[in-house]
């Protein structure tokens, strides 16, 4: 089956895409790199449409090296990838809503986003008036003694919308299945004909609690479009805000997972000391989670003295805290009872989804884009990525406690060695066409962005969450463990509903 040199040699090369490649290819050579993909040479990190034509990013494994290849399909059609790799199947039911394109040969022709309430078919594709639609299919129940139990879409408090529906049997889960795209926002459709600096705004509203990395991200793609360098001392304040970022959502984590423990006491003290670090944030920067600051060309605030000060309180209050909470967590038996063992994940799954974050992490799968694909300033900073192979929630615990102490570390880095200078560079003020694309490692995982201009402005813009490839192991996870036990597994992996959910 081809590998990605295959691909270049075989394709032909798409102009202006950077920094990495995109190659143009037939469908022979799309159902080989969905076979290379499927057979764990490369992994999938994304697979998104538009009028006309498909794109999938790879990454291969080998060589660390990303690509994008595309297929035109003027007739609305392409060689299904899920049919040969489950992980894509949720992806192409997206395209297809979205575009209207058809996945030939895929197993499941399900709607994902499309709950039949748009009044359109296709809103970017054809976009033509809808029918109705019947009731959404669910898998069949087949079995005596079974039961289900429906949970959602809303739930007991303020989280986000979703539909799990729970097969059980007893008290233990024998399946799991389900409905997203309640939160749906047309953020593609929003994105074409939007400048960069309301596509950038866009951006960091995927997902509010990664209003960081996704601005980051698409501010890398957009200045890869263009070629354009960016200040150094805006190259660090970027990953300072990231850190920051994941800091804060690590924390909240950790408190939250073993709430949903019945253990109040460890989200009431992580909880004190997210605050801290988003209070800090505000000081420093104007905002408490940091939105609108990374743009293209750089960022938006500086770092002041005030500011760092807030920092290093933060950080010295997570130091002098922290250790004693992670020895109550791993001291109090009844919590570890709910903990070790429930919610497994494999790692042979892990790494069939390329499943990112702690969710991949705890299960052995070591990959973290700051080290893989090394972009800066973390190409020249000293960090570890913290790997755990038992793959339940207190792995996935771990490897955010793990976590924090790396991000500190990093902010330490950062602040001592941040260089003076410049913190945005203009943007060209010729109206230039090009294709970027950026991987940035966000908190849940690695995020994607990918984008082409068109006389400076976005003509297609695809964002895709981590969450894409955490959701459906989910669904695995809680297999064969109790009904109780969904809170905690499903906190434990945190998944964005609204970055899926576009």
């Amino acid at each position: 089956m081809p590998s990605l040199s295959d691909l270049k040699r075989e394709g032909l090369l798409a102009p202006q895409q950077r920094p990495w490649p995109r190659i143009i290819v037939d469908e022979v050579l799309w159902s080989g790199a969905a076979t290379s993909v499927a057979e764990r040479r490369m992994t999938l990190l994304a697979l998104w449409g538009e009028a006309g034509a498909v794109h999938m990013a790879l990454l291969e494994q080998a060589t660390a090296e990303v690509a994008v290849i595309s297929l035109n399909c003027p007739s609305g059609r392409f060689p299904s990838v899920g049919a040969q790799h489950p992980p894509a199947l949720r992806l192409e039911r997206s395209l297809h809503d979205l575009f209207g394109l058809e996945p030939v040969g895929s197993p499941d022709s399900r709607p994902w986003l499309d709950h039949g309430q748009w009044g359109v078919t296709a809103p970017l594709g054809a976009n033509t008036p809808s029918t109705p639609q019947p009731p959404y299919p669910f898998l069949p129940v087949d079995g005596a003694g079974l039961h289900q139990v429906a949970v959602g879409p809303v739930h007991a408090g303020i989280i986000e919308p979703g539909h799990f529906r729970f097969t059980a049997s007893g008290e233990t889960v024998v399946r799991l299945e389900q409905r997203l795209g309640y939160v749906h926002k047309g953020i593609e459709g929003l994105m074409s004909g939007a400048s960069l600096q309301q596509g950038v705004k866009l951006a960091g509203r995927v997902s509010g609690d990664s209003t960081v990395a996704y601005s980051y991200a698409f501010s890398l793609a957009a200045e890869a479009a263009l070629e354009l360098a960016v200040p150094p001392r805006a190259v660090w304040l970027r990953a300072l805000l990231a850190e920051l970022e994941r800091l804060a959502n690590h924390l909240g984590d950790i408190g939250a997972i073993c709430n949903d423990a019945a253990f109040a006491l460890m989200l009431a003290h992580c909880g004190v000391l997210r605050e801290n670090v988003l209070r800090a944030a505000a000081i420093a920067f104007g905002h408490r989670l940091m939105r609108d600051l990374i743009v293209p060309g750089g960022v938006r605030r500086d770092l002041g003295a005030d500011g760092r000060k807030a920092i290093e309180a933060a950080l010295v209050s997570i130091r002098q805290q922290l250790p004693a909470l992670v020895e109550l967590y791993d001291e109090t038996a009844s919590l570890q009872d709910r903990t070790v063992g429930t919610g497994v994940v494999s790692a042979e799954l892990v790494a069939q989804y390329g499943a990112g974050g702690f969710v991949g992490r705890g299960s052995g799968r070591a990959f973290d884009a700051r080290r893989q694909l090394c972009y800066p300033p973390y190409d020249q900073l000293r960090f570890e990525v913290p790997v755990l192979t038992e793959g339940d929630v207190n792995a996935r615990v771990w490897v955010r406690i793990r976590e924090v102490e790396q991000s500190m570390a990093l902010i330490d880095q950062l602040l001592d060695n941040l260089p003076a200078g410049e913190l945005l560079a203009p943007l060209p003020a010729i109206a230039a066409d090009g294709e970027g694309i950026a991987v940035v490692e966000g908190f849940r995982g690695d995020i994607l962005v990918w984008l082409r201009l068109a006389a400076g402005a976005i003509a297609r813009c695809h964002l895709r969450d981590p969450s894409w490839f955490q959701w459906p192991l989910l669904e695995a996870a809680i297999e064969g463990n109790i009904v109780a036990d969904f809170p905690l597994c499903n906190k434990s992996f945190n998944c964005s509903y609204s970055g899926p959910d576009l």
